[in-house]
C-alpha cells in the first residue's frame, strides 16, 4: 500500500490523541481532535467497544506509526533493527525503537522547529532544503549521530513560531542545530508504550 494521502486530522481521531500532523493548526483550538472528539466514519460517535490485547498493541501500533509518518514496512524493518542494536548493547528493545525513530532526519528537522509539521520537514529533505554537515541528503529516513549539524539552506522556509521546544539532547541556533547527545526516555513522548509495539511484532 502506498503513502496516506487522505485527511491527517482523521489519523488523529482514530487514535483518540492528537498526532499533531496538520502543523500550527494542530496547536489550535481548530484541531480536529478538539472540534470532533470521536473516531471518524459513520459509527464514530458510538459507543467504544472493549479492545482485545491484540487490539490495544496494534492501535499503539499504528498510532506510533503514524505519529512518525512511516509505512508498515519502513516501521517493522525498524523494530527488527531496534532488537539487533538492543542484542549488542544490552538494552532495552523499546528504548532502541524510539531512539531509532527520534534520530531520523525528518523528525530531527521537526523537532528543531525548522519546518511547521512532520510532513513538511521530509518535503523539505527529499527536495534538498536541508544540509547535514555541509552536505545535502535528500532521505528522509537517514539516522543521525551525535555531533552532526542540520543546516536549512534557506531561512525563509522556517516557520514564524514554532510550539515546540527544542529537546534538550538538540540545540539550535536560528537555522541550523546539532545533536548533542542521544535521546534518553525522558526526552520521548510519555504517551507512547513501546512495550505494546515490542510485543505486537513478538507474537
Amino acid at each position: 500500500m502506498g503513502r496516506y494521502t487522505g485527511p491527517k486530522e482523521k489519523l488523529s481521531r482514530r487514535e483518540g490523541i492528537n498526532l499533531f500532523l496538520k502543523g500550527e493548526r494542530s496547536f489550535s483550538a481548530k484541531a480536529g481532535i478538539l472540534r470532533k472528539p470521536y473516531a471518524p466514519g459513520q459509527h464514530g460517535n458510538a459507543k467504544k467497544a472493549r479492545l482485545s490485547n491484540y487490539g490495544v498493541q496494534l492501535r499503539e501500533k499504528q498510532k506510533v506509526k503514524r505519529m512518525y509518518g512511516l509505512r508498515e514496512k519502513q516501521f517493522k524493518n525498524l523494530v527488527t533493527e531496534a532488537t539487533r542494536v538492543a542484542r549488542v548493547k544490552n538494552s532495552d528493545r523499546g528504548l532502541e525503537l524510539l531512539k531509532l525513530l527520534e534520530m531520523r532526519l525528518d523528525n530531527v528537522v521537526y523537532m528543531l522547529g525548522l519546518a511547521a509539521s512532520k510532513n513538511a520537514a521530509r518535503q523539505f529533505v527529499t527536495h534538498q532544503h536541508v544540509l547535514v554537515n555541509g552536505k545535502k541528503l535528500n532521505i528522509p529516513s537517514v539516522k543521525l549521530n551525535i555531533g552532526d549539524e542540520i543546516e536549512l539552506k534557506n531561512p525563509k522556509l522556517a516557520p514564524e513560531k514554532t510550539e515546540l521546544k527544542t529537546p534538550l539532547w538538540m540545540e539550535r541556533d536560528k537555522n541550523k542545530g546539532k545533536i548533542v547527545r542521544e535521546p534518553v526516555r525522558d526526552d520521548i513522548d510519555e504517551g507512547i508504550k513501546e512495550n505494546l509495539i515490542i510485543e505486537f511484532y513478538s507474537r
